[in-house]
Formats: structure tokens, C-alpha cells, sequence
């Protein structure tokens, strides 16, 4: 059976940072391609980055460009993404999602204090 687990999540005050987990089982991330999006309360879904592990190109939307920062570890089988100078509008639930499969994780709770 396959699986994608997000971990990391939790409540860290404005400015801080976090670092989020995707990891897969049952399948290996070598050649596909793996996106984080978020859900804020009442607002739709958003991609915000994805990165191609075959080739190492990512992508990362311009709101939290320079922020965020995706990353692979194919030995791990997980993707990573690091958030910093995190701001209140941050908050929400982050998913990752493997595009191949169309595969979601079941979400990890980001939540920025002001």
C-alpha cells in the first residue's frame, strides 16, 4: 500500500521557522515529481512548491519565494519544505502531493502566532 506522511507542523510565533516532511512508502520518489500546497480556513487549496526529482528543478510560487525553500532526499524518500520568516497569513494545513499517483498526504497543521 502506498503512502504519503506529512510531519512537522505546529504553532511557531511570526519570524520563526519550520521545517516540513513528506514521506513516502510503498513506492520511491526517484522519478517523480512532488508538490506541498495549503489550505487556509475558508480559502481554497494552493500549490506552493514542486520539485522534479529526476532532474532537481523546483518551483516555488512568488508569495513565498525566498522564504520557502523545497528539497529532496531520494535515499530518505522524502521531500522537505523549509519555511522561514514565517508570517500569520502562513497559517494552514500543508499537503504534499506526488504528482504521478495523484497521491495526497493526509496534511500537517502550520499555524503562525503574530
Amino acid at each position: 500500500e502506498v503512502h504519503l506522511v506529512e510531519s512537522g507542523g505546529g504553532l511557531v510565533q511570526a519570524g520563526g521557522s519550520v521545517r516540513l516532511s513528506c514521506a513516502a512508502s510503498g513506492f520511491s520518489f526517484d522519478d517523480y515529481s512532488i508538490g506541498w500546497f495549503r489550505q487556509a480556513p475558508g480559502k481554497e487549496r494552493e500549490g506552493v512548491s514542486c520539485i522534479n526529482n529526476k532532474d532537481g528543478s523546483t518551483f516555488t510560487v512568488d508569495s513565498v519565494k525566498g522564504r520557502f525553500t523545497i528539497s529532496s532526499d531520494n535515499s530518505k524518500n522524502t521531500v522537505y519544505l523549509q519555511m522561514d520568516n514565517l508570517k500569520p497569513e502562513d497559517t494552514a494545513v500543508y499537503y504534499c502531493k506526488d504528482f504521478t499517483t495523484n497521491l495526497w498526504g493526509q496534511g500537517t497543521q502550520v499555524t503562525v502566532s503574530s
